[in-house]
């Protein structure tokens, strides 16, 4: 699974050349990021391994015919209109084995701004991951002498234990699958929730919620009942949200800093539609807390087992909703030498799977963006739903 993500920045008339600072920075980053280099091969028992060839990553430099202000005009949000020119799709690069696992593209914008957009292999490492390696980038292509932070491989570290002996239940892996709605009839649309937005929301709930339930648990919470709503998703079934979940500071797990692998797990919580929609606001949000403390040591090694005995397999049914943070990621704080980016986050996204994008709404103040991949009719209730709860819980605030 490949995951893109774009930074925009706002340039000037100093006359340097972003795409060249980049690729040299690039150059030398991959020195010690030397596996990104490489390619990933499938060995015996499906096992997947990094070859380190150091055949290297593509790099593509373009030049646009538009201004940043254009396209903040337009909404620096997914869908981005013209995304297929701010990364182009190199000719054999998309593919999981065999194939270069980074694509980075730099475009000069016509008012001196630019765009750094780059697709990586999600097998290799994940959101924190990869920002490691782009900070790592950023900090070289400032000058500085090293990177802060010195990477570490380790993979071993999250190897199943002999013999794999999952002790806990994982409910994603148990999920019926239902067949997804036809991908022709997919649209995909961003929803900005304002500070006032996640404060009535929040003030929307239960009072022993009211201090303690994180922005997370409450937008989680509100989302999965208007998709639930919009799918039509009939009683009797179930409509699982889950959550991925970063475990890096998790006890016992031990995994030093520089760990730039994937050490995220999925959290699962299931209930019946008719439940999910009867309920309160408040009810959705105590599941989400639930399921959120579910993660421990012990869930994670069981969980890891797990994946080893089942087998590679995409999960993804139709009543499956996983939502992902990026706010705090670290894409924010990639600075090549223009400044922090005025967008950073991913571009794109797929049936059933929404992340939470730190955003600036028009008056400049935080807000955020999540981005959804519904069928057209539902996408129209979607929208009708989160309008209807935005007007039921922001008298909360008066």
């Amino acid at each position: 699974m490949h995951v893109s993500l774009a930074l925009f920045y706002r340039g000037g008339d100093d006359g340097v050349d972003p795409a060249g600072v980049i690729r040299r920075a690039l150059s030398e980053a991959l020195v010690h990021y030397y596996p990104l280099a490489g390619r990933l091969r499938e060995v015996e028992g499906q096992k997947l391994v990094v070859d380190c060839t150091g055949e290297g990553v593509l790099f593509v430099e373009a030049d646009a015919d538009v201004r940043l202000a254009e396209l903040e005009k337009v909404g620096l949000r997914p869908p981005f209109p013209c995304w297929d020119q701010l990364l182009f799709d190199v000719e054999g690069s998309s593919g999981v084995l065999n194939c270069p696992l980074l694509l980075i593209q730099v475009t000069r914008l016509l008012c001196g701004s630019f765009v750094f957009a780059l697709r990586f292999n999600h097998t290799i490492c994940d959101g924190i991951g990869i920002a490691q390696f782009m900070n790592a980038i950023a900090e070289l292509a400032r000058g500085l002498p090293s990177t802060t932070v010195a990477p570490v491989w380790s993979r071993e570290l999250l190897e199943a234990r002999n013999p794999p002996t999952p002790s806990l239940p994982h409910h994603e892996s148990g999920v019926v699958l239902s067949q997804p709605p036809p991908a022709d009839d997919m649209v995909m649309r961003s929803f900005t929730f304002r500070a006032a937005d996640l404060a009535a929301i929040k003030k929307s709930l239960p009072r022993h919620l009211h201090g303690t339930a994180t922005s997370f648990e409450a937008l989680a919470a509100f989302l999965w009942r208007a998709r639930t709503a919009a799918l039509e998703l009939p009683p009797g079934g179930t409509a699982s949200l889950v959550i991925v979940t970063n475990f890096r500071t998790t006890a016992e797990m031990s995994l030093p800093t520089g760990y730039y692998g994937n050490a995220v797990v999925p959290l699962t919580v299931l209930v019946d539609p008719a439940a999910l929609r009867g309920g309160s606001l408040g009810d959705a949000a105590a599941l989400v807390r639930r399921a959120k403390a579910t993660l421990t040591t012990e869930y994670v090694r069981s969980n890891v087992d797990e994946l080893v005995l089942l087998g590679r397999r995409y999960l993804l049914p139709a009543n499956m909703f996983a939502l992902s943070d990026a706010r705090r990621l670290g894409f924010d704080r990639v600075d090549f030498g223009w400044g922090e980016p005025v967008y950073a986050g991913p571009t794109d996204t797929v049936f059933g799977v929404s992340f939470f994008i730190a955003v600036k709404d028009p008056d400049g103040e935080d807000a955020v963006a999540v981005p959804v991949v519904l069928p057209r009719l539902a996408m129209d209730r979607f929208a009708t739903e989160v309008e209807k709860l935005l007007n039921h819980v922001k008298p909360q605030l008066s």
